[in-house]
């Protein structure tokens, strides 16, 4: 049996103290009691993924990793991610999860740069330090309500699952990689509903506490014509991964003066 390759990081978790967590994109009264994510860092063993690459199923585990042929470079250009790039992205979830349809709702370009609001834009982010999962059985019928609310009721009728595309820009990516935790090791008690503030609205994610069961791989040294297949939401309530933590991370690994990561990540919904 090959022997594992793993690196040692901290992870930022969130303590489970029964009230649910928030995160306000405003700044609240200053009345208000805050409950921030986040606040458990734990120390854990992050496994390099490439040895078993092909092995990984997004039914199972809820991720997978495929090539990604590299035809796109105007990454800097919203339009032309849009035209172009966006039908790159359907054919790829079509491909490898059989969906009959595939939406594209939005994109995030992320690299390193000030975790403060002020600085973001709504495509170019800072990568999220915090382990969490997109969507709850609430907010995941609630965005194809949002996205496509002619369609949205005849569509929830049937399976709907959310998959994530993540790859790098232009280049490889040495550091603030992704980790994910597979599902088959996190229990349902594990996702804590998060509260998503917005002046006139509020949504909800999972984010996780510790359990020394949850296994975490990453795959080091990505390149541009690689891509992860995230799955966030699942409707199908039979047996199969629906939810997924996942996390950049510092990885110790990363050699002094590595080129900054600069990743994008597309979120759609498929119709099966």
């Amino acid at each position: 049996m090959t022997a594992r390759h793993t690196v040692r990081a901290t992870l930022n978790y969130t303590v489970d103290n029964g009230i649910p967590p928030d995160y306000y994109f405003y700044e609240p009264d200053p009345s208000v009691r805050l409950n921030p994510p986040g606040t458990d860092v734990r120390e854990v063993e992050i496994e390099d993924g490439w040895p078993n690459a092909e092995g990984f199923s997004v039914d199972r585990e809820c991720f997978e990793i495929h090539p990604f042929p590299a035809r796109f470079d105007q990454f800097d250009d919203d339009a032309a991610i849009k035209a172009r790039f966006y039908p790159q992205v359907v054919d790829f979830v079509q491909r490898h999860t059989g969906a009959r349809r595939v939406e594209i709702f939005d994109h995030t370009i992320r690299k390193r740069m000030p975790a403060d609001l002020k600085v973001q834009t709504t495509v170019q982010r800072p990568a999220v330090l915090l382990v969490h999962s997109d969507y709850t059985p609430r907010s995941g019928p609630q965005r194809v309500r949002d996205v496509l609310p002619a369609e949205a009721e005849q569509l929830l009728q049937r399976r709907v699952a959310f998959f994530n595309v993540w790859k790098p820009l232009y280049r490889r990516v040495e550091e603030l990689p992704l980790a994910m935790c597979d599902a088959t090791t996190q229990a349902d008690g594990d996702l804590i509903v998060m509260e998503l503030k917005y002046r006139e609205r509020t949504g909800e994610i999972y984010v996780m506490r510790w359990s020394p069961a949850h296994r975490w791989v990453y795959f080091p040294r990505m390149e541009a014509h690689q891509a992860l297949l995230l799955k966030t939401y699942d409707s199908e309530t039979d047996g199969r991964a629906r939810f997924m933590g996942h996390t950049a991370f510092e990885d110790p690994t990363t050699p002094p003066g590595a080129p900054k990561r600069e990743s994008i990540e597309v979120r759609t919904m498929a119709f099966f």
